[in-house]
């Protein structure tokens, strides 16, 4: 860890948002250096707020990585949608993250109309530029209808090009986001990269290899309980995850022909829990069926949406 006693340390909120599937949760990655939050294909994958830590000699940056902004369906959407909204109030800057490579889509006016006359400075992402069909011009020209103004006009505005996945300009945007933080003491231990609640970081590990299994077949209509952590004997613990899904049709895949399937994203999952938990770990999965499980409220809270 490097040094950052530095007497005009600066430290600040900064809240990722952005339509599902853009790349916040890989460029949070790319930006703290290790893995905080789970990154897949699969639009809505990141559920609740997901803070990463990044340290330097000038002081903290807390980044706070927000499920994608959309048109809400069920009660899950719509605590999705708050939870990203909210994040924005309290930061001190934006980035507003967008895929350069998918042309403008009927969230991005919601979103711009939400952040558009916000306080804090606001950073707009071109993400994915290593990719072919950029539509680099159709997202300034949208700023520039909503404010009025040309992007060189805007004051606390800026534009940078970037690549979540390769570290493009990762660092470059680092630098801007340090001159918009405010003076002030860090606000968490400099070997703290996540204040992520274990079981659900481990919840959505198992999620996470659940998606990379099934791919899209039922992405929405899955959710990952922990029931029970209980250490064995030293260095060995037994974690039993709860799978939720809607329908009988859905366990059924889930589960997979003799159990192929959920073997699979267990033993996926049970290395990358041994890796956070250092320790062995014997993971058992079950899954159930409970209907309309996105619109109970009191179940949602129990999956850790009120955050």
């Amino acid at each position: 860890m490097k040094d950052n006693k530095n007497k005009n340390t600066r430290c600040g909120i900064v809240s990722i948002i952005g339509r599902p599937n853009v790349g916040k949760s890989t460029l949070l990655n790319s930006i703290v250096g290790e893995k905080v939050a789970i990154v897949s294909r699969v639009p809505q994958t990141t559920r609740q707020q997901v803070r990463g830590v990044y340290n330097d000699r000038r002081g903290q940056i807390i980044f706070v990585d927000t499920p994608g902004l959309h048109l809400g369906r069920d009660k899950l959407d719509k605590l999705m949608n708050q939870c990203a909204s909210g994040t924005v109030e309290d930061a001190d800057c934006i980035i507003y993250l967008v895929d350069t490579s998918r042309r403008i889509g009927e969230e991005e006016e919601s979103i711009v109309a939400k952040v558009g006359d916000v306080r804090a400075p606001v950073i707009l992402g071109l993400n994915k530029i290593d990719l072919r069909n950029r539509n680099v011009a159709e997202y300034i020209a949208l700023w520039e209808r909503a404010k009025g103004k040309p992007v060189n006009e805007m004051k606390n505005f800026t534009l940078v090009s970037l690549s979540g996945q390769k570290g493009t300009n990762v660092e470059k945007l680092i630098d801007i986001l340090f001159d918009y933080m405010p003076e002030g003491p860090e606000l968490y231990p400099t070997d703290i990269i996540s204040d992520m609640p274990q079981r659900l970081a481990m919840a959505d590990i198992i999620r996470e290899k659940l998606f990379k299994v099934l791919k899209d077949e039922i992405p929405h209509s899955l959710g990952v309980i922990i029931e029970e952590m209980r250490v064995l004997r030293k260095k060995t613990m037994n974690v039993k995850a709860l799978i939720f899904v809607e329908r009988d049709t859905q366990k059924e895949i889930v589960i997979g022909k003799n159990g192929a399937l959920l073997k699979k994203a267990a033993t996926l999952a049970r290395g990358e829990l041994e890796s956070l938990l250092e320790m062995r770990v014997f993971l058992e999965c079950y899954v159930k069926t409970k209907k309309r499980w996105r619109d109970d409220i009191s179940f949602l809270q129990e999956f850790g949406y009120d955050r």
